[in-house]
């Protein structure tokens, strides 16, 4: 008997065995079938409601920060979509989380600080070869987009002639290459003007306060009655708090004065006087939470997203030392961005719908 229990176990051992080794190959061969069938050269946003939808494909800075990229959020309004900043590594989040780049009508820079457009040749080439354009994406932004635009331009033009001689020009269309620039110019006096007013969407370029960085931009987006608005990099700043007036949600960049300060204090401790001192400079020009949380309470916003976090929160332990005082300064919804996250506002609804494309 003892025999025979041993023949089975043995017996037992043996199929488990090749099924951990042939049935890992079959699964792997179903989830791949799968991926296939269900994401590539799919249009993921087909299964969203008419609205305003957003994504967060960069809620980080120019701090190192293993989870956010720089600085990035998309809009799908209807079937118009639209993409404010590019940091780095924000486009290739932006694509995982199936933002439908065929439908880019343009790109929009809230400033020149490298940080905000680093990841705008990528945006470029991915709009050209993955959007299969004809024609250059249009790439609005303050005095200076040009020289941006253009640069980038003359440094992807030896990959311009590899990927036209590779898969030929009537798939990567010559004349489709790179981004036209579009300059922003608020007339002297004005804190804003509308920039984009076509089939329902309404775009809004306001003036904000970055200084020495100038002009700076904010921007609201309106369609089918739901809207929201985006900072850029500034202080509270009177002029974009009444321009995004009512808007259901706001995204606003934040700075933790405190704990900007500690860093700066640990890097002159052991000798780091020129990164201590850039720790001391940056709180000068930026929003801290309880700034933004100010500013959402003034405009009457109903969500407030704080993006552009400085420094890293990297843990969620650490999200409420960031927060600080900032929950009781707003009564509405209050929230840290994350990559990957997607707003979603239905037109004709009051709703403000939150979820996680990753």
């Amino acid at each position: 008997m003892r025999g025979k229990l041993g023949r089975l176990f043995a017996i037992g051992v043996i199929l488990i065995g090749l099924f951990l080794v042939l049935g890992r190959d079959w699964l792997a061969d179903r989830a791949f079938q799968r991926a296939l069938d269900t994401s590539v050269g799919v249009d993921q946003s087909a299964a969203l409601p008419d609205g305003l939808h957003a994504y967060v494909c960069g809620s980080g800075s120019p701090m190192p920060d293993a989870t956010r990229a720089g600085p990035c959020i998309a809009v799908l309004a209807g079937q118009q979509a639209f993409i404010f900043d590019a940091g780095s590594g924000s486009i290739r989040k932006l694509l995982r989380m199936g933002f439908p780049i065929p439908k880019a009508q343009a790109a929009f820079l809230t400033h020149l600080h490298s940080d905000h457009f680093d990841g705008l040749g990528e945006l470029l080439l991915q709009a050209w070869v993955g959007g299969s354009r004809s024609a250059p994406l249009p790439v609005h932004g303050p005095q200076g987009t040009d020289q941006v635009v253009g640069g980038l331009m003359q440094a992807y033009q030896i990959d311009k002639g590899y990927r036209i001689a590779h898969h030929g020009a009537a798939i990567v269309r010559p004349e489709g290459f790179g981004g036209a620039a579009q300059i922003i110019d608020l007339p002297a006096g004005a804190n804003s003007a509308v920039v984009h007013d076509r089939d329902g969407v309404r775009i809004t370029a306001i003036r904000v306060d970055h200084a020495p960085i100038s002009p700076a931009l904010g921007y609201r987006i309106d369609y089918k009655g739901r809207s929201l608005a985006i900072s850029g990099d500034t202080v509270f700043s009177a002029s974009f708090n009444a321009a995004a007036k009512g808007v259901d949600v706001m995204f606003h960049e934040a700075l933790n004065m405190e704990m900007v300060a500690a860093l700066g204090a640990k890097l002159a401790e052991r000798g780091r006087k020129d990164s201590a001192q850039i720790m001391t400079d940056i709180q000068n020009y930026h929003a801290s939470p309880v700034d933004a949380a100010r500013a959402a309470q003034t405009a009457g916003a109903k969500a407030l997203v704080l993006y552009h976090l400085v420094p890293p929160v990297p843990v969620r332990l650490i999200e409420r030392k960031f927060l600080g005082d900032a929950p009781a300064a707003f009564d509405g919804d209050l929230r840290l961005a994350e990559d990957g996250m997607m707003i979603s506002l239905p037109a004709g609804g009051k709703s403000i719908d939150f979820s996680n494309a990753f």
